[in-house]
C-alpha cells in the first residue's frame, strides 16, 4: 500500500509564503506518473491547484499562476509547492496526490494524503 504525507501547512499573514512538501512511503516501486496538489475550502469542492508529471510538465490553476510553483523533489515520489503572495482566499486544506497511469486510455490509480491546513489571516 502507498501512503502520502503532507507537511508545511500553517498560519501565515496575507502576502506571506509557505512551502508544502509531500512524500510517499510504502509500496512505491516506481515514480508516480504525476503528482499534484489540490485544495478544499470549507463549503467548497476540492479543486486542482497544480500538477507535475514525471517528465517535468506542469499545470496550474488560473488562480495560482505566477504565485505558486510546483516541483518534484530529488527523492523518489516527493513533491513541493512553493506558495507566495498568499491571500485569505487561499485558506483551505491542501491535499497531495500521486497517480499512476494504468492503461493506454489514461485511466489512473490515485493516492491521496490526509491533507494539511493552510490558513491565511492577519
Amino acid at each position: 500500500q502507498v501512503q502520502l504525507m503532507e507537511s508545511g501547512g500553517g498560519l501565515v499573514q496575507p502576502g506571506g509564503s509557505l512551502r508544502l512538501s509531500c512524500a510517499a512511503s510504502g509500496s512505491t516501486r516506481r515514480n508516480f506518473d504525476a503528482m499534484g496538489w489540490y485544495r478544499q475550502a470549507p463549503g467548497k469542492q476540492r479543486e486542482l491547484v497544480a500538477t507535475v508529471t514525471s517528465g517535468g510538465s506542469t499545470n496550474y490553476a488560473d488562480f495560482v499562476k505566477g504565485r505558486f510553483a510546483i516541483s518534484r523533489g530529488s527523492a523518489k515520489n516527493t513533491v513541493h509547492l512553493q506558495m507566495n503572495s498568499l491571500n485569505p482566499e487561499d485558506t483551505a486544506v491542501y491535499y497531495c496526490n500521486g497517480a499512476y497511469v494504468i492503461n493506454v486510455e489514461g485511466a489512473k490509480r490515485e493516492f491521496w494524503g490526509p491533507g494539511t491546513q493552510v490558513t491565511v489571516s492577519s
